[in-house]
């Protein structure tokens, strides 16, 4: 436990002088991201509604709470260097839905693998917790999940942070072309044509395309994703909510609507060579919210990956100014 903690410690301190590095502060200079003296995550699994889900939590329980959802086809490991890097200030809980990272795999017959589902788990996990107030980090498949937990209840939300992920059509182009003809028809072939999306090329496509230096993203992320994907049944549960994924575009009138009427604080961060959610769909967010702050990063999909230490320096500055 020593070791693991030390390990930990040794991580949070590296990814903290990165960011003085990125914001241009040096010894002598005031920097926006205090140096924890002593971060350390744990890593915990509850029974939501008869399911084991898997998070990961740092910081004090008393102090604000950031929520980040995570993308496809990735878990909370993904936001593994950016959890010690807001965790002196904030609380951080990070969880994995159920059929990724270390959360339990029900057989499909038996659990509704939906984003209307994972919603309502995320719901419950933060109830458990007592977290009654927090903002939301989401990304890709966090969105849609973060937009039902939102909707449940908008009272609860502090701060909105967006980082690729979608609630506009302009940020549904060309690589969304398969998934919509499957979307119309739900047919077998439609639903082969997809699986390719979860050989190891693709992941490692994932958190390599529009990257300007390659060399900067771990091949552990992408290999850990997929020792997940390739377990038996879990491809099935992916091409299941691929197929559900329509419903999260259904609901974006309600989304949208819910930006206007609420205007929750937001931040959106958004790697401006994604092929998977481009730069229109960052950009649509301005329409329904004009006063969120946008900044379209030099990465791709994955920015967490090589834009971390940038990103962990706004997210701080942002969070400071809005929640207390």
């Amino acid at each position: 436990m020593k070791t693991i903690s030390r390990s930990i410690l040794l991580r949070a301190t590296a990814a903290t002088a990165l960011v003085a590095v990125a914001t241009g502060t040096t010894r002598g200079q005031t920097s926006i991201v205090a140096e924890p003296s002593d971060v350390q995550i744990r890593y915990r699994t509850v029974d939501v509604g008869g399911v084991d889900v898997f998070y990961r939590e740092a910081g004090r329980r008393d102090a604000p709470a950031i929520v980040l959802l995570h993308g496809f086809p990735t878990s909370s490991q993904q936001y593994r260097n950016l959890i010690p890097a807001l965790a002196d200030r904030y609380r951080v809980i990070a969880p994995d839905y159920p059929g990724y990272g270390r959360s339990a795999m029900p057989d499909r017959a038996r659990f509704d693998y939906s984003f209307e589902n994972y919603g309502r788990i995320v719901g419950a996990l933060l109830r458990q917790l007592g977290v009654a107030r927090y903002a939301l980090y989401v990304m890709d498949y966090g969105a849609p999940v973060g937009w039902r937990v939102a909707l449940a209840h908008p009272e609860r939300l502090s701060a909105l942070i967006v980082q690729n992920g979608n609630a506009y059509d302009e940020g549904l182009l060309g690589f969304w072309d398969a998934f919509k003809a499957y979307w119309r028809d739900g047919a077998k072939e439609s639903r082969e044509k997809l699986r390719q999306l979860l050989a190891l090329s693709a992941t490692e496509w994932q958190y390599t395309h529009g990257e300007p230096d390659k060399t900067l993203v771990s091949p552990d992320a992408w290999m850990l994703d997929q020792v997940y994907l390739d377990r038996p049944g879990n491809q099935e549960i992916q091409l299941d909510l691929f197929y559900d994924y329509r419903n999260n575009v259904a609901l974006y009138p309600e989304v949208q609507a819910y930006f206007r009427r609420h205007q929750p604080p937001t931040l959106i961060l958004w790697g401006k060579h994604d092929q998977i959610f481009p730069a229109p769909g960052g950009q649509a967010f301005l329409r329904d919210l004009p006063r969120a702050e946008l900044h379209m990063l030099d990465a791709g999909h994955f920015a967490l990956e090589t834009k971390g230490p940038e990103m962990a320096a706004l997210i701080r500055d942002f969070l400071g100014r809005t929640i207390h």
